[in-house]
């Protein structure tokens, strides 16, 4: 419980919002005097935003420790050998803030602590008898984001739980996992988020299996296919359907490819007008990437969108990239617009699922300002091997039922990994198992972006007024405020915060010389759940005013009752 009065409160709220302020969280956490910017991705928490993330930090604390997580805190400066010994000094790339200390030593600072964790593990596990362990802990990360925005939703300083589980095998991490899914579970539901757990792509991290846990709101950058019949819901990293909308259109088969010129035609469009006219179903799309350094060729429908992590994940490549014109020049013979894999030998070619079986399709010819007909992928393709590499669009038919799929932003707040023996490997984290063997430790991680929630709270959870926060997470649970200067009326609210106070309940006292119209903005604007407003008519009766930041009218409710109704709603929303 804590008490503070709006007069000595540090709350400096303004009308409008930042210029450069996209989405509603931004606008809002400045707003209501919640943050401020100190710098490109890097904020300032002021005392109402200490107060929420507190909130959130101890709901996650209580779901890790109910489910055996012992927590940690670990240096944020890390050496380079430690990573360089995972191979991820060099994945990290520019991502990873790099320093050098006055003896010229390399460190950076941590993004994530997989490698650190792995250090205490290989240098205090030894026996299967000390296993299962699950390690967290709540930190701030850093990482050099390329292109900070949205507030708190793309930083390059943020808070993070991360927590890590040890297992003998593979039996106990899917045990792990599973209590993690259900912790996870529980906090978003405890911090008023509406999610959707998806399948997801693991990334630098590695691994397995991974889930996102994510929300469904504009602001979000991921997209999810997700199917309302059957629940199935992926990322557009991992998601697949069950085909194209519209069906390829297949041109006329012919014996073999055969060239026609096209001079001038550098995109799918091109090709699709004019005197052309191949429409974009009847064309294969071709792109060069390097994969790890080597290059490699996707092919897909021409009016499908590659989607580069599904491509990662196919080539089983740590790091890929668009290859450099003179680098597919030199590999292909031609330049963008005029490329094909039909006869490329000595390159790895993968093809997308959607192309089996098509017939008659136009190709480019390797040349540049020429093209072929009559491309038959299984006959003239037959060298390349099939993978998911396309983007699922809406509306296409879902993987799991007959049901289509949806397709909408989202917001990561959770990830979580199975990430096997990928750093217990390569860090030499062993342990001897029942039988005596030197095995390596299978790993967890398990992701939760501590700040993320709260704007993610804000994103769901707001209107023309300011935000509407969820009980459990409110900096303050309600709001006391009297509707006039008359003494009487200060005395009543003094007794009503008192009385909230002993109930167990976080009361933002507004006792400030103002209007009342001011006082009901600042409410409304900064969010505080519960508003009770003393007023002379209805004090005259024993009565103040309640009324629910979330809806509904004014009530009005006895002096000497008003105390118990909050701690019984604040209760209730536990």
């Amino acid at each position: 419980m804590h008490v503070v009065r709006y007069s000595q409160a540090f709350i400096p709220t303004l009308k409008e919002a930042p210029a450069d302020a996209q989405v509603a969280s931004h606008k809002l956490l400045v707003r209501a005097g919640f943050i401020r910017q100190l710098g490109a991705g890097i904020y300032d928490y002021l005392p109402l935003a200490k107060r929420s993330l507190a909130k959130i930090e101890a709901i996650v604390r209580e779901e890790m420790d109910a489910i055996g997580g012992q927590e940690f805190f670990l240096p944020a400066l890390h050496p380079a050998e430690i990573w360089k010994e995972s191979g991820r000094w060099e994945v990290m790339g520019d991502n990873m803030f790099r320093l050098k200390d006055r003896k010229g030593g390399d460190y950076g600072l941590g993004m994530t602590h997989e490698e650190i964790f792995t250090d205490i593990a290989r240098g205090e596990l030894r026996s299967y008898r000390q296993l299962p362990q699950v390690w967290y802990q709540i930190q701030t990360k850093f990482r050099d984001e390329p292109r900070p925005k949205s507030g708190l939703l793309r930083v390059r300083q943020f808070t993070m739980k991360d927590a890590y589980s040890f297992d003998v095998d593979r039996a106990g991490l899917d045990l792990r996992y599973e209590d993690q899914r259900r912790a996870y579970e529980k906090i978003f539901t405890r911090c008023g988020l509406d999610f959707v757990a998806v399948q997801a792509h693991s990334g630098s991290m590695g691994g397995s299996e991974s889930s996102e846990f994510m929300v469904k709101t504009e602001a979000g950058e991921d997209l999810v296919a997700a199917c309302p019949r059957c629940r199935y819901a992926a990322n557009t990293e991992t998601a697949t359907s069950r085909g194209p909308v519209a069906a390829a259109r297949q041109g006329t088969r012919k014996d073999r490819p055969e060239k026609f010129p096209t001079p001038g035609v550098r995109t799918i469009d091109d090709l699709a007008a004019a005197p052309y006219r191949r429409p974009a179903e009847q064309q294969l799309k071709t792109l060069v990437f390097v994969a790890d350094e080597k290059p490699v060729i996707a092919v897909l429908r021409g009016d499908d969108d590659l989607h580069e992590p599904k491509l990662q994940s196919a080539t089983g490549a740590t790091t890929i990239r668009p290859a450099h014109p003179e680098e597919i020049k030199a590999l292909l013979g031609a330049l963008p617009g005029s490329l094909g894999a039909v006869g490329v030998t000595g390159t790895k070619v993968l093809l997308d699922e959607a192309l089996r079986g098509l017939e008659g399709m136009v190709t480019g010819a390797n040349e540049d300002g020429f093209h072929l007909e009559g491309v038959s992928v299984p006959r003239d393709l037959g060298h390349g091997t099939f993978a998911s590499l396309r983007t699922v669009k809406a509306g296409e038919g879902c993987p799991r039922c007959d049901g289509t799929l949806d397709v909408f932003q989202a917001l990561e707040v959770g990830h979580i990994f199975k990430l096997g023996t990928k750093y217990s490997e390569s860090l030499k984290a062993t342990v001897l198992d029942k039988d005596g063997k030197q095995v390596p430790i299978v790993m967890g991680c398990y992701g939760i972006g501590v700040e993320r929630i709260l704007a993610a709270a804000i994103e769901l959870h707001h209107d023309d007024n300011g935000i509407v926060w969820p009980l459990s997470i409110a900096p303050f649970q309600a709001t006391v405020l009297t509707l006039g200067p008359e003494p009487e009326l200060k005395a009543a609210a003094e007794e009503i915060v008192g009385a909230l106070a002993k109930a167990g309940v976080d009361v933002l006292f507004d006792d400030r010389d103002e209007r009342a119209g001011v006082k009901f903005k600042d409410a409304d604007l900064v969010g505080v759940p519960i508003r009770i407003a003393v007023g002379k008519k209805g004090l005259a009766n024993g009565q103040v005013e309640w009324k629910l930041r979330a809806g509904g009218g004014v009530e009005l409710v006895p002096l000497g009752e008003v105390a118990r109704k909050v701690a019984d709603k604040v209760r209730s929303a536990a």
